[in-house]
Parts: C-alpha cells; structure tokens; sequence
C-alpha cells in the first residue's frame, strides 16, 4: 500500500509537470519540445546581406513527406543520393542563390559554384559556413564528410577536399535538396 501510494504520487507529480514516459521510453516535456522547436541560431541571409537570427525548424516524418517529393524526402531525411547527371543544377549556370529544398535556408552561391565533373552540382564554399554543419560519414564502406542544413538537419550532400583554389574544397550536393532562386545582382 505504502509503495502504490508512492507511485501514484510520483505518477501525478510527473503528469501535471507533463514530463509522464507512458511507453518506450518515448519522453519529451512540453517545456523540452517548446525549447527545442524554438532554438535560435545565427545564419546568413543573402537578402538582408548579412547574418539574422533564425528558428530551427523540426517537423515529424509524417510532415515532411508532406512538405517534400519522395525523391526529395528519400535525399534530405533518409540521406540518400541521386544519380549522377540526373540532377537539374548539375549543368546549371544562372546567376543566384541555391537553397535547402526543406527550409529555404540559403545555403550558397551561384559565384561558387563549378563544373566538377562529378555529375552533381559543386560549390567551392558555402554562402556562411554557419548555415551548414558538417559530420563524419563512414556508410558505404568510405570515410566521407557530411553537409547538413544547420536550420532543419536535412542531408544536402557531402564535401570533399579536392577542389580548385581558393578552398581547395568541393561540396557536392544534390539537386534535390536544393531549390534556386535568380538574383539580379
């Protein structure tokens, strides 16, 4: 008796507060999941011309297959890759700014862009190396470094340290995940 009162008092406590595991270890609070939906990170946008402060952006897998084609989906949110000269941006010379296909976060700029030879669209640099993360990748038996969206995590592609000057970097993404708008400038 002493013990189930114990438990019913721990069990309501963790109710009201909202932070109640009811299966598999599946917890999130209120206050957790609002904090981390509202997390603020500084990035660069290209047209304020300059570093803002933006929200995360998290969604369920549920909302993104919404939000994207399968193709998209299966590139930016289960890390896949497309064909080789499949992609749209691969040969493509506009002038403007190429963005996360997720979250529109601008990710880099036409000026950096060159013909790799790869088949994929390549970029000496990002528009702000703060609007993209990096991480290790070892899949497919290779050691690779991957390019993430910073804004929503989406997998963009990868970069690899055999670019031209200045950098000497080339990161290789896929058309996908990206979406071009034109500039004037």
């Amino acid at each position: 008796m002493k013990y189930s009162m114990l438990f019913w008092g721990i069990f309501l406590t963790g109710l009201i507060s909202g932070s109640v595991v009811f299966s598999g270890g599946l917890e999130k609070s209120a206050k957790a999941a609002s904090a981390s939906a509202l997390a603020q990170i500084k990035v660069f946008s290209a047209e304020k011309g300059g570093y803002i402060m933006s929200e995360t952006v998290t969604k369920t897998k549920e909302e993104w297959k919404k939000l994207l084609t399968p193709e998209q989906y299966h590139i930016l949110r289960e890390k896949g890759t497309e064909r080789a000269y499949s992609g749209k941006y691969d040969g493509h010379h506009e002038r403007g700014i190429y963005r996360c296909a997720a979250c529109g976060l601008d990710l880099y700029r036409s000026e950096d862009k060159y013909d790799s030879g790869t088949g994929w669209p390549s970029f000496t640099a990002p528009i702000a190396t703060e609007n993209i993360s990096t991480k290790p990748d070892n899949s497919l038996f290779t050691s690779r470094t991957e390019v993430l969206c910073r804004r929503c995590g989406s997998h963009i592609g990868h970069v690899f340290n055999d670019g031209p000057k200045p950098t000497g970097l080339r990161y290789c993404m896929n058309s996908a995940a990206l979406q071009f708008v034109a500039t004037k400038k």
